[in-house]
């Protein structure tokens, strides 16, 4: 049994992330060095032969230039032979009033706002930004519709953006939590899920490992010193 196979793939550096930027919805291209991450993942699943059936992809700039950079490695060519799908649920979440600041320029601009974040660990309201639920129902939205339309043997990349990616893993694993896992850029997270099991109810196919794997967690190995 071929199983179906998910790359979870966070974007490179982006010129927002090196300036300390709250980019959320908008967004900045990737530094040199963001480019070559990718570059570097994309010579690695070349060399891996980790090729996709199916592409889905941030529409943001930061994640788009990624897939960019990933398949002229991979195809040797800055378009994929496989139509990416850009889907508005793979956004990073949207940062309201501070997007596109420091969090120097937001302590200037919104300080008892700031000061409220900075003391407290419950979730604070930002004015216009994306709530934890809203985020965390369309990271379910998309897992939904991706578990409905694929089936086993489809190997699936997903380029995205850490905090997504984050509620992406919570929902693929099935927790009451979103766990804060590190995701740098470009790492890649590889779930391997047996599709034809997924729905069924039974308990011994849901506490079977060797139906649900994961490959890879965090993995920046192609950019490890």
């Amino acid at each position: 049994m071929r199983p179906l196979k998910l790359l979870l793939i966070r974007h490179g550096q982006s010129q927002g992330n090196v300036e300390g930027r709250m980019e959320g919805w908008s967004s900045t291209g990737l530094t040199p060095w963001g480019q070559e991450q990718a570059q570097r993942l994309g010579q690695r699943l070349a060399a891996e032969n980790w090729l996709p059936t199916h592409v889905y992809c941030s529409p943001l700039q930061r994640a788009t230039e990624t897939l960019d950079a990933i398949a002229s490695e991979v195809w040797e060519s800055t378009e994929s032979p496989i139509a990416p799908v850009f889907h508005d649920d793979l956004r990073e979440k949207h940062q309201g009033i501070f997007t596109g600041l420091t969090w120097a320029k937001a302590q200037v601009q919104y300080p008892d706002l700031c000061q409220r974040l900075e003391t407290s660990l419950d979730w604070v309201p930002i004015p216009e930004a994306e709530s934890l639920q809203n985020g965390h129902q369309r990271a379910q939205r998309f897992v939904d519709a991706l578990l409905q339309q694929h089936r086993n043997g489809d190997q699936v990349w997903v380029i995205s953006h850490q905090w997504i990616l984050q509620h992406i893993l919570a929902c693929l694993l099935g927790c009451e939590r979103t766990w804060g896992i590190p995701l740098g850029h470009t790492a890649i997270t590889e779930l391997w899920i047996d599709r034809d099991r997924w729905f069924d109810a039974d308990l011994g196919h849901r506490l079977n490992t060797e139906l649900w794997r994961i490959q890879h967690l965090n993995d920046q190995a192609h950019i490890s010193p």
